[in-house]
């Protein structure tokens, strides 16, 4: 609902009484601004007032609870990541794409600027990015295996092994959830709670 109704300002209003904006006004006031251009930025809106929209269908309207979902979330916040960590507007670069006129005031200056050869980092910054992807696979790896895996102790398995048969305590403590039946998670549910 937050994000629907402040790209619905954003986009029917004035961007000047978005909740958003104005909080973002107060935050950054000791700051020069950095004008960007409205046609960009609206199109960048409408994406979010969109993916505001389809949530509202699937959650509100359908309860529907799942993927798709995620995918939805994680597509806004991965815009929303790329702009406020990296001044990258998505939707800006697509508006540039789908006009065949440049557009002007670009965050950062980029419609206008051509970054130097070599700007984009060297050899040996590609060997430490490759050496962190692997220690995180790695870690990954290790952490998914499990502790019972690893060969530690782990409390929900305790007292009985793979050959007995579980108690009627332990199968208690293993039922499933109304709320994890209903998104699908039975199988991360009881991987999560030891009980697989």
């Amino acid at each position: 609902m937050a994000f629907i109704i402040e790209f619905a300002i954003r986009l029917f209003v004035n961007p000047r009484w978005a909740p958003a904006m104005i909080v973002g006004q107060w935050v950054v006031r000791g700051q020069v601004p950095e004008y960007v251009g409205a046609p960009q930025k609206r199109f960048a809106w409408s994406i979010g007032l969109g993916l505001g929209l389809w949530m509202f269908y699937l959650i509100v309207i359908e309860r529907v609870i799942g993927p798709i979902n995620m995918l939805v979330c994680g597509t806004c916040l991965l815009l929303m990541f790329f702009e406020s960590a990296f001044g990258i507007c998505v939707g800006c670069k697509l508006y540039n794409w789908l006009r065949p006129e440049q557009v002007q005031l670009c965050p950062g200056g980029a419609c206008a600027y051509t970054p130097p050869a070599g700007s984009g980092g060297h050899a040996g910054h590609a060997f430490v990015l490759v050496l962190f992807i692997g220690a995180i696979v790695g870690a990954n790896h290790f952490v998914g295996q499990g502790p019972s895996l690893r060969g530690m102790h782990h409390p929900s398995v305790q007292g009985h092994s793979d050959t007995q048969a579980p108690s009627s305590a332990e199968e208690e403590r293993c039922r499933v959830p109304a709320f994890a039946k209903a998104m699908g998670h039975e199988t991360i549910w009881k991987q999560h709670n030891g009980c697989l």
